[in-house]
C-alpha cells in the first residue's frame, strides 16, 4: 500500500493508538510497521484472530502477554557456550513464563472457533523445568540462592560459621587487654580479610600481618596471627563459592543455549499474539465491530464513526457503494463533513485489511490491491508546484495506475483552477475512472459534475445534510440526491453585506440558479418528510406503549376475576359443607327422637322445632339462589348515561358514560377503566328494585327436593395437574365422598417426580375427616395411587 494513502487516511495514527495497548516493545514496533494486505484470505485471518482475542480477553478473562525485555543477543551468546549473568537469566525466565502462560491459557479454552490463536500457540515452546530452576536458583540480578546446589549450600554454611568464629575471636581483642592498643572498638576488613585498627605507636604490640595504613599514618590495619589461618580458610571457601556459582550459571546457560532457536521463535510468536491482543483491546474500548470482507469492491457502512473524532461529538455516517454504482459523488456545504466521510471510507478499508475492527454498527468492506488518495493541499515550494499542479500530478498517477482492484478517494476533484475548465476536467476524469472499474468516493461543488452523476450509470449522487433554518451542517450523508453548496446562505449568516450577496446572486447563470433551487427545494422536502416520518414513528411508539398498558390492565383484571371466582367457589363449598353438616345433625336429632319407644309431647315439640330450623335453612338457600341478579340483552332505550349495565365479553358491571347511536356503541366505566362496547355485548338487570320489593311480599315456601343424586365416584385422577391445581379438586372430591357416606376412596396421582404425591399427602394430614391414608399395594396401583379411609 502506498505511503501517501496511509498518511492521508491517517491509518498511521490509528496504528499508533493501537500500539499503546501492546505490552512488548517489539509488538509496538511491529504494529507501527503493519501494512494492509490485499489478499482477502489474509485479511479474514487477521480479523478472525482479533475476534478470537476479544473473546479470550473480555469473555473468558485470559490475561494478556506478560512483559519480557528483548534479548536476542543473550540467547545468541548462550548458544555459543557463554555463561549468562543472573540478571540475564532472570530475563529468560520472564520469557519462559510468558510463553507458558500464553500457550496454556489459550489451549485450556481453545475450541473449533479459535483456530487462528490455536495455530499460533501450538508453535510456542516452553520449558517449565528450566523456568522453575531459574526462578528458584536466581534470587536477583546479582545473587544466587543458597539452595541452588548442595555444594553451594554446604560452602556458604561453612563460610557463615567461619565468619562467626573470626568475629568472635576478634571481639576478644576489643574487650580484652589488647583493646587499649586499638584506634576504634570495631573490626574492619581489608582485601576481604578481617583486621583490627591498631594505633601506630602500638603496632608491635599486636602480632600479625599488616595489610594497610590510614592516610594520616595514625592507624595500621593488622591481621592477628590467631585469625590468619582462619582468614586463609575463609578466602579458600570464597573461591569455592565463586566456582560453584559460576558452575550453576554455566549449567543454566547451557540449557538456555540448547533451546535458543525455540526461544527466538517464541519471541516472534508472542509479539504477534501481543499485537492481536492490542487490536482486540482497541476494538473493545472503541465499541468496534468485525466487518464482513469481500474482494469485489462492495462497501456498506452502517453508522460509522471516524475513530479520531471524539465519540461524544462525532455524528455516525451510513453509506454504500460497489453494487448498483461503483462511485459516490458527495456534495454539500463546506465544513459539512465531506472530506471526513471520504477519508473514513478509505480508513475503514485499510483498518480491516490490517485486521482491525471498525467503529460502526455494521460494516461490509472490501480489500483492494491499491488505495489512491488525493486529499488536502500538497503544494510544494521546493518542487515549485502550485495547489492545482500538485493536485493534477496525483490525479495523473491515479488515472494511470487505477484498475478494478483499486479504491480511489479524491477530494474536490478539479479544484484550484478555472471552474469551467475544472469541472470539464473533473467529468472526464470520473468518466475514465468508471471505465477502469475502480470503486471510489469523490467530493465536489461543481454543478456540472452533479448533473453528470444524474445521467451516468455507475456513479451516484450523495449530499451532506444542511439545516436551512440554522444554516448549520448536520454531518449526515444522504444518498440519491446532490447537495447544495449554500455558499451564499453561509456568507449571509457570517455577516456579508446584502448588496454583495444580491449582486453575487445576479451573477449566477439562470441554469445554475434553477439547478441550485431545485436541489435546495428537494433537499428541504426530503428533510421535512424525514422529520414527519420520525414524528409519526414517535406517535406510533407512544400508542403502542399505551396499547400494551391497556392489554396489561386487561390481563390484570382477568386475573382478578379468576381469583375472585376461585375464592367464591371455595366460599360456596365451605358454606355448603357447613349447611350439610348442620342439616345432618338436625336430621340425626329428629331420627333419635322418633327412635324412642315412647314419644312424649315435649319430644314432638322438639322435633317440630328442629323441622322449623331445617325449613329456615332451606329458605336461606333458596333466597340466596334467587338473589343472584338476572340480566337481559340491552335495548337502545335502556342505555342512558348513568345506567348500570353488564358487559358480557369481560363479565363485569359498569356505568354508561356516553352513547353513540350511529356506531351502536357505548362508553362504559368499569372500575377505573373506560371501554367502548357494542350494544350487542351489553345487558341490563331484569326487574331492578321492583323485583326485590315484590319478593319481600311473596310467601316463602320450604320445599325438599327428592331428585335422586348420581352415584358418587370412588376415585379421582389428578395426573398431569400441579399441586396447586390438584388440591381444590381433591378437596371437592372428599366433600362429595363424605356426603355420600363413603368409607374408602382412591386418589390417582401417578409416580412422576413425587411432588404431586407429597403435596396431596401434606393436604390429607390436615383433614379431620380423613381417618388414615396409605400408598397402594401391588395390584392397587403401587405408589401411583393413595388409598384414603374416611371417618
Amino acid at each position: 500500500m502506498n505511503k501517501r494513502a496511509i498518511e492521508k487516511t491517517e491509518l498511521n495514527k490509528i496504528l499508533a493508538l493501537v500500539a499503546e495497548y501492546a505490552t512488548l516493545d517489539g509488538s509496538k514496533t511491529r504494529l507501527l510497521r503493519t501494512q494492509p494486505t490485499s489478499v482477502i484470505a489474509e485479511a479474514k485471518a487477521r480479523l478472525k484472530r482479533t475476534e478470537e482475542c476479544v473473546e479470550l480477553l473480555f469473555i473468558n478473562g485470559v490475561s494478556k502477554v506478560e512483559y519480557f525485555p528483548p534479548f536476542e543477543d543473550e540467547i545468541v551468546r548462550a548458544k555459543k557456550g557463554s555463561a549468562l549473568s543472573c540478571g540475564e537469566l532472570l530475563k529468560l525466565e520472564n520469557l519462559l513464563r510468558s510463553a507458558r502462560i500464553a500457550r496454556t491459557s489459550v489451549i485450556a479454552l481453545a475450541n473449533d472457533t479459535m483456530s487462528e490463536m490455536k495455530r499460533l500457540v501450538d508453535n510456542i515452546y516452553y520449558d517449565e523445568a528450566l523456568e522453575e530452576d531459574i526462578r528458584t536458583k536466581i534470587l536477583s540480578d546479582t545473587e544466587v540462592s543458597d539452595h541452588a546446589s548442595d555444594k553451594l549450600y554446604a560452602v556458604r554454611r561453612e563460610i557463615r560459621a567461619l565468619n562467626e568464629r573470626i568475629r568472635s575471636r576478634l571481639a576478644e581483642y576489643l574487650t580484652g587487654a589488647e583493646g587499649k592498643y586499638l584506634q576504634d572498638g570495631i573490626v574492619t576488613m581489608r582485601d576481604n580479610r578481617y583486621v583490627l585498627p591498631v594505633r601506630a605507636e602500638y603496632k608491635r604490640n599486636i602480632k600479625g600481618f599488616i595489610h594497610d595504613r590510614s592516610a594520616s599514618g595514625a592507624t595500621f590495619f593488622i591481621e592477628p596471627e590467631e585469625v590468619l589461618e582462619m582468614n586463609n580458610e575463609l578466602r579458600s571457601l570464597a573461591i569455592d563459592e565463586k566456582e560453584e556459582v559460576e558452575r550453576i550459571l554455566g549449567e543454566l546457560s547451557r540449557r538456555v543455549g540448547f533451546i535458543g532457536e525455540e526461544l527466538i521463535v517464541d519471541m516472534e510468536i508472542l509479539e504477534e499474539i501481543d499485537c492481536a491482543y492490542a487490536c482486540a483491546e482497541y476494538a473493545y474500548k472503541l465499541s468496534c465491530v468485525k466487518p464482513e470482507m469481500n474482494d469485489s469492491g462492495v462497501i456498506a457502512i452502517d453508522a460509522g464513526r471516524h475513530p479520531l473524532i471524539d465519540r461524544q461529538k462525532v455524528v455516525p455516517v451510513s453509506l454504500s457503494l460497489g453494487k448498483e454504482y461503483r462511485f459516490l459523488l458527495v456534495s454539500g456545504p463546506n465544513t459539512g463533513g465531506k472530506t471526513v466521510t471520504l477519508k473514513m471510507v478509505g480508513l475503514f478499508c485499510m483498518m480491516a485489511m490490517c485486521g482491525l475492527f471498525v467503529p460502526a454498527k455494521r460494516a461490509t468492506l472490501s480489500v483492494f490491491e491499491e488505495i489512491y488518495c488525493d486529499v488536502g493541499d500538497a503544494q510544494s515550494i521546493e518542487e515549485s508546484l502550485s495547489t492545482f499542479s500538485s493536485h493534477i500530478t496525483n490525479i495523473i498517477r491515479i488515472v494511470e495506475d487505477a484498475d478494478k482492484n483499486s479504491l480511489v478517494l479524491i477530494d474536490e476533484l478539479g479544484g484550484g483552477t478555472d471552474p469551467d475548465e475544472g469541472q470539464a476536467l473533473a467529468k472526464a476524469i470520473v468518466s475514465h475512472l468508471l471505465k477502469t472499474g475502480a470503486a471510489g468516493v469523490v467530493t465536489t461543488h461543481y454543478t456540472a459534475l452533479k448533473e453528470f452523476a444524474f445521467s451516468t450509470k455507475g456513479i451516484e449522487n450523495a449530499c451532506m445534510e444542511f439545516d436551512s433554518n440554522t444554516l448549520q451542517p448536520l454531518y449526515i450523508i444522504k444518498i440519491g440526491l446532490p447537495g447544495s453548496s449554500n455558499a451564499l446562505a453561509i456568507s449571509r449568516r457570517l455577516g456579508l453585506k446584502e448588496s454583495i450577496l444580491d449582486e453575487a446572486l445576479g451573477n449566477l447563470s439562470e441554469g445554475a440558479q434553477k439547478f441550485e433551487n431545485i436541489v435546495r427545494s428537494a433537499e428541504e422536502s426530503r428533510v421535512l418528510a424525514e422529520e414527519t416520518l420520525k414524528e409519526s414513528n414517535r406517535l406510533k411508539g407512544e400508542w403502542q406503549e399505551k396499547l400494551r398498558a391497556v392489554e396489561a390492565e386487561r390481563e390484570k383484571l382477568q386475573k382478578e376475576r379468576e381469583k375472585l371466582y376461585t375464592q367464591a367457589r371455595a366460599e360456596s363449598r365451605r358454606i355448603i359443607n357447613e349447611r350439610t353438616a348442620s342439616a345432618e345433625e338436625l336430621l340425626s336429632e329428629i331420627e333419635g327422637i322418633f327412635a324412642k319407644e315412647s314419644i312424649t309431647e315435649a319430644d314432638l315439640i322438639k322435633a317440630r322445632t328442629l323441622k322449623n330450623r331445617l325449613g329456615d335453612m332451606a329458605y336461606i338457600s333458596e333466597n340466596e339462589e334467587t338473589a343472584k341478579p338476572q340480566y337481559k340483552d340491552a335495548a337502545e332505550s335502556d342505555l342512558k348515561t348513568g345506567a348500570r349495565v353488564f358487559v358480557k365479553n369481560i363479565n363485569q358491571e359498569g356505568v354508561v358514560q356516553s352513547v353513540r347511536l350511529q356506531k351502536k356503541e357505548a362508553e362504559i366505566l368499569c372500575g377505573n377503566i373506560r371501554i367502548r362496547s357494542k350494544f350487542s355485548d351489553l345487558a341490563v338487570l331484569i326487574g331492578g328494585e321492583k323485583v326485590q320489593t315484590d319478593k319481600k311480599k311473596e310467601k316463602v315456601q320450604v320445599k325438599k327436593s327428592l331428585t335422586p343424586k348420581p352415584a358418587p365416584s370412588l376415585e379421582i385422577n389428578v395426573i398431569g395437574l400441579t399441586v396447586h391445581e390438584a388440591i381444590p379438586e381433591v378437596e371437592a372430591f372428599l366433600d362429595a365422598a363424605v356426603i355420600a357416606n363413603l368409607e374408602e376412596v382412591r386418589i390417582v396421582h401417578g409416580m412422576g417426580t413425587g411432588k404431586l404425591r407429597a403435596g396431596i399427602h401434606e393436604f390429607l394430614r390436615t383433614q379431620k375427616r380423613v381417618a388414615e391414608y396409605r400408598l397402594g399395594k401391588y395390584g392397587e396401583g403401587d405408589t401411583g395411587v393413595t388409598i384414603v379411609k374416611l371417618k
